[in-house]
Order: structure tokens, then sequence, then C-alpha cells
């Protein structure tokens, strides 16, 4: 691996200015037009599109700087260093596991490339429900287009590996409609380590894609600074730029250096909760007490099948084959629907997610090579009673996510657990183990729909995961509904843009990357008109 091509190396020796903040010197302060926080999937495409237009860009990164070159497929190492909390961050009450990025390029430098523009459906319920009429099919479709081209969006063109087919195969022989995934890559080596970084640089992240190509117009990067808060004026209508705290070498503990960017605009691209904190820390206007509420998840229950041929989940694209058959059996606003899709089967992350402990636990991870394992995706923020989390702040000033799970949330995790049991059978598996402390062995399908509907659906008991973060900074029509208006614009702060998944209403029953992709390329215009 370390003879390809990276292409950092051959940018910061033609001269991109990037700084680790966590190198020591003298406190740094900078001066610029735009001051982007968060490097993710809707800082990347801002950052691209208005250093093209002639501005000034300062992109800041709490994460390290990782490339190709480092990148080798062990997660021991990739956690740490390219993960929130090392890919354990948590719930308040601890019930919740949260898979989010923290490097440059964010979650798009470790996601799995699943790419859904967002659903039909959904865009009819901002509309109806939240008065978003700019939400339009039509409307978004070229940005969804200008999206899909730039970083490659297009279906899988390999057959799927076996963790995968065998979700197809069991909703074949079920009856259950099933489809490809378009993924966002280019001359993918089918490696199936997505998730600890791209060692071949095909999938089309921002690490790869939109951060270069804004270093090639001009922009700055700043990483491993952890931003504060904004610097307000006196008026508190109007944020003069961003203080921040450079980290030590470890990427964690702050070094006591101090880092300060000043900018006509600022915009707000953490993610969900760290675009959230932000805006806490600041004390920024919040009349009518919105900010943080309404952070949805797509709460995510999964299911094992142990099979008699080899599998082997952690070889091969990670996502390819999906079902959208369960989101459309009840009323939007109905009992929660889910989508069905396959993870990866990684060693550690496996071992963290079995349940059990001493020899039931080892048992279990032995079978490694053997197990199939199918997630359902809970569609939340629709039902009178999904009202989602909200973000916090701890006395550190750190953010936390506090996400009851109710009635309505546990009565869809039941059923999802029922059917991709159901499917496993029908795919041959001779056991499956719902992933629940609580579970045991089923060797038919009528007993383990005995077992699933005996099981109690409580937190820390089933194993609950989210890689979907979405929400705390809903756009609005008006400013009593929401954060910021229908292209980011933060409601009190006049210069202030939000841009990134913190902005849906709801969840959006799909992997979001590509509808913060296209949602960011329509901001970054609006933006750029404005500036």
């Amino acid at each position: 691996m370390s003879k390809l091509p990276d292409l950092w190396q051959d940018g910061l020796a033609a001269g991109w200015k990037v700084t680790d903040a966590s190198q020591g010197g003298p406190d740094l302060k900078l001066e610029c037009d735009v001051v982007i926080v968060g490097s993710g999937a809707g800082g990347g495409m801002v950052a691209e599109q208005l250093s093209s237009a002639g501005l000034h860009v300062v992109l800041v990164e709490e994460g390290g700087l990782y490339s190709s070159r480092h990148f080798n497929l062990r997660e021991s190492e990739a956690y740490p260093q390219l993960y929130q909390e090392s890919a354990n961050r948590l719930t308040a009450d601890k019930g919740i596991t949260i898979l989010q990025g923290r490097t440059v390029g964010g979650s798009t430098t470790v996601n799995w490339t699943s790419c859904f523009r967002t659903p039909a459906d959904t865009l009819a319920w901002w509309r109806s429900h939240h008065g978003l009429d700019a939400m339009q099919d039509a409307a978004l479709q070229p940005w969804f287009e200008q999206a899909e081209a730039r970083l490659n969006v297009g279906p899988w063109q390999t057959d799927p590996n076996v963790n995968n087919a065998l979700l197809a195969q069991g909703c074949n022989k079920l009856g259950i409609p099933y489809s490809p995934i378009r993924r966002n890559v280019k001359g993918c080596w089918n490696l199936g380590y997505c998730g600890t970084g791209c060692a071949t640089n095909a999938k089309q992240s921002m690490l790869v894609t939109t951060i270069p190509a804004a270093l090639a117009s001009g922009a700055q990067l700043l990483t491993r600074v952890r931003v504060q808060q904004l610097l307000l004026s006196p008026g508190r209508s109007h944020a003069e730029g961003i203080v921040g705290q450079a980290l030590g070498p470890d990427g964690i503990q702050p070094s006591g250096r101090r880092v300060e960017v000043r900018a006509r605009q600022v915009v707000l691209s953490a993610g969900a909760i760290g675009t959230p904190a932000v805006l806490l820390r600041s004390h920024a206007p919040d009349p009518y007490r919105l900010l943080g509420k309404r952070t949805f998840l797509h709460p995510v229950v999964m299911s094992g099948g142990l099979f008699r041929q080899r599998v082997e989940g952690y070889n091969g694209a990670p996502q390819s084959i999906f079902s959208d058959h369960f989101l459309h059996t009840q009323p939007l606003d109905g009992p929660l629907g889910y989508k069905l899709e396959v993870p990866p089967v990684h060693p550690l992350i496996m071992a963290a997610t079995l349940p059990g402990n001493g020899p039931v636990h080892q048992r279990l991870l032995k079978n490694l090579p053997y197990w199939q394992v199918s997630l359902a995706l809970m569609r939340d923020g629709f039902h009178p009673e999904s009202v989602g989390g909200s973000v916090g702040l701890r006395s550190d000033g750190t953010p936390v996510l506090s996400y009851p799970l109710g009635a309505v949330e546990w009565e869809a995790a039941r059923r999802a657990l029922l059917k991709m049991a159901e499917i496993q059978f029908a795919a041959g598996a001779r056991v499956v183990l719902p992933v629940h402390e609580d579970a045991g062995l089923a060797t038919s399908w009528r007993q383990a729909q005995d077992m699933i509907r005996q099981l109690p659906m409580q937190i820390l008991r089933t194993r609950v995961v989210s890689a979907h973060v979405m929400g705390g900074a809903m756009m609005s029509a008006d400013e009593r509904h929401g954060v910021v208006d229908q292209t980011g614009r933060h409601w009190q702060l006049d210069n202030v843009t939000v841009i990134d998944g913190s902005v849906f209403p709801t969840s959006i029953g799909a992997n979001p990357q590509l509808s913060v992709y296209a949602l960011a390329l329509r901001a970054a215009d609006a933006l750029r008109r404005r500036l």
C-alpha cells in the first residue's frame, strides 16, 4: 500500500497551506473571508465552491490529517485516529453507540460509501409539516446531479460479497423487493475496509476530492483545532469569527495554544452533534429554545446469522444491497419503518458488538468467518411520539446527546429483529442470534419467533448503534420553528450559516451523505451569491 501515490504528499510539497496546530508555537491568529468549522460532507463541499469563486477560505478540523499512506486496514489504529471518541461515542444513558468521523474529511473518510437521494416522501413531509416549500423534488434534482457527478456516484458494478448476497437471497426467497446500492467510488479495489480509511484513494470522500481542490485554489486548512465558540459582536447579532484550542500531540487534550480566526462569514459544518455544541457554548441567540432539539439517529438494531459456508463479511464492498420494503408497509407517521442493509463484519467492531462475556463470547467470535450480519435502520422523526433526542453540554463543555428510546422505537426494533431472523433462515442460516444481551442461538425460525417476542426491549440489553446523526439545528420557513432558514442561514446571526446534516427537521430514512452533499451545494451557492 505504501507504494501507491498519495495526493496529499504531492500537494503539501507543492505548497498547500496546511497547519497542524498540535505542533506547537505561539497563539495563531488568522483573517479570511469565510471560516468553515468541520471538513466533512458539508464543510468539504462548501470549501471547494467558495474557494473556487476566489474567496479566502480557512477550514478548521478537530481531527488530524491522515491519508492513504496511513490507512493500513488495522482497526486498532483507525478507530482512535479517525473517529470521535475512538468509535465509542455514546448517548447520555450509554445505550446507543454512535460512529462519527473525526479526521480531515470527517465521516466521509470512514463511511461505507452508500449513496441515496433524499426520499420523495421525506421531502413531501418536510413541505407539508415543516413549511419547507423550497424542498421541491424538481428544484433539488440539479444539486443531486451535481453532487453525484462530482463524487462519481453510480451503481456498484461488481457482484455483492457473500454478506450482502445472503440478504438478497433471503429477501428473494420471501418475495421481499431489494436493490443494489449506489456508491461514491472510482477504481475500487473491493477490499472491504472502507471504515478504516480507503488505502487506495478509490472512495471519493472529501479527503481526496473537494478539500484538495479547495487547497489548490488557495484555501487554508487547520487541523487538530477544537473550536470552542463563535466570537459574537456586542449586539449578539453577528459573528466576528471563531476561537478554538489547539490540541496536543495526542489529538485529545488541549495544548494551551489559542487559535482565533476572524472572518466575514462563519460556516458551521461540524455535524449534528458538533454544530449545536458550538452554538450552545457560544450562548448563541435561541429565543424559541430549539437549538440541539429534534436530533435523530436512525437507531439501528442487528441480527447475526451463522452459516455453514464462509461468509467473510470483512472482504468486499461493505454495503451493496438494501431493501426499503419495510419503509413503505405503513404510513410515514405510523409505526416506524426500517431500511435493511448489512454492515461489514470486522474483528474488533464485531467483538465489541456481540453479546455475552467470557467463553460464550469467545465461541461466538471464533466463528467470525461464518457470520452474516443484517441491520435495520429505523426511520425516526415522523411518528408523533418519535421526537428524537437533544444535544447538551457536559460540565467541561463537551457535547453529549440524550436520546431516550420509547415504545414506538422498541416496537419497531422487535419487528425488525423478527424480520431479519426470518430472512436469514430463508437464506440458509443454521442458527440466528439477535444482537441482544438476553438472546440465545435460535436453530429454527419458529424458535427465533418465540425468543424474540419474549426479549425485553430495553436500553443496554438490546444493542443499538447509529452512524447517522441528523437534526439539532433544523431549518424552517420562519424563525419560530427552526434555527436556520432553508439555505442554512441562522435566523438571529446574520453571517452564520449551518451547512451539514443538523439542518434536517427529521431523519431522512436513508444513509444521509448524498443528502448532505446536495443541500451543501445548494447552500454554498446561495452563500456565494450573498458574498
